[in-house]
């Protein structure tokens, strides 16, 4: 009898837990197409049904589990066991942090949660390569390499004719970022030329290449660029003698409202046009003004000395 009474008296003192909600794995990574466990597991103080609901955080919050279903594109590949869900075939737009909640009324705390974040694994694409077809010695010269899907984000490896070019090299006359994918030649020479290639990984999938591109380096022609430049000399030199004898002769004058604009090789001068037109007049018509005579004085009274 006294036994009984202390244990009675023990299980009253013992503690109960409220509603606790943990996860075995807060953090999911997996490969694309495969599937995902989302771990969620509670503890309850009186509650033996408590209510479980599963929400996705983006740029809103969005339900995956609720009212003892799923909805949306979970509808026909999740499942739930208990308050663990078990995600088929997830693809890029499944990744993103998910929160599972459980609420417990009759319990003194009612409601509790845990979050999850599930993260997508995509192995390399075939990535895009650029690499110039031609280019002359001494100019910089930029090949570029890049894939836009791979998860975690890829690093590159450029090789020329099949041969992998060191990252760091005392000698090289090239920079390589294996980040970016950017190969840099800052004074390309025909030792250069070659063919070049780009190879992505991110160790999820086997890596992925770009067909190779042949880049041809050609030595700059000194001599053509020189009768270039005595060419053009040349043309400008008779563009100025062609302008200045036009202008010797009058081929560039042009009527400006009432006055006239003369150009010369040495200089300009303005005319106007009454001027110019009393001058036209005078020497077609030969007509002159006759020269003033001295007035006539007519005597009308006399003088007498």
């Amino acid at each position: 009898m006294f036994a009984s009474v202390a244990l009675l008296i023990l299980i009253q003192s013992i503690p109960v837990v409220p509603v606790t909600v943990t996860s075995r794995n807060p953090k999911v990574e997996v490969h694309e197409s495969s599937e995902a466990e989302l771990s969620c597991e509670f503890k309850t103080e009186r509650d033996r049904s408590p209510r479980i609901e599963w929400k996705k955080k983006d740029k809103d919050v969005s339900f995956v589990y609720y009212e003892g279903r799923f909805v949306g594109t979970f509808q026909k590949r999740a499942r739930i066991d208990g308050a663990t869900v078990h995600l088929r075939e997830v693809t890029q737009a499944d990744a993103g942090e998910y929160r599972c909640e459980v609420s417990a009324p009759a319990d003194s705390i009612t409601l509790g949660e845990t979050n999850v974040t599930l993260r997508v694994l995509v192995p390399p694409h075939t990535p895009s390569c650029d690499v110039p077809s031609s280019a002359l010695t001494g100019s910089l010269v930029e090949l570029r390499c890049r894939d836009q899907h791979s998860i975690p984000p890829a690093v590159y490896t450029w090789f020329k004719d099949n041969r992998p070019l060191p990252i760091r090299h005392p000698n090289a006359t090239y920079t390589l970022n294996e980040f970016t994918g950017v190969l840099t030649f800052q004074t390309v020479s025909r030792a250069d030329t070659g063919q070049y290639h780009c190879e992505a990984k991110n160790g999820v999938g086997p890596a992925k290449s770009c067909q190779g591109t042949l880049m041809q380096i050609d030595d700059l022609n000194v001599a053509a660029v020189v009768s270039g430049v005595l060419l053009l000399c040349l043309l400008l030199l008779i563009c100025s003698v062609g302008v200045c004898y036009a202008r010797r002769h009058g081929y560039f004058s042009r009527h400006r409202g009432r006055s006239f604009w003369i150009p010369q090789c040495h200089g300009a001068a303005h005319i106007s046009s009454q001027n110019l037109n009393r001058t036209e007049h005078t020497q077609h018509s030969g007509y002159s003004h006759p020269p003033k005579e001295p007035q006539d004085f007519k005597h009308t009274q006399s003088f007498m000395l």
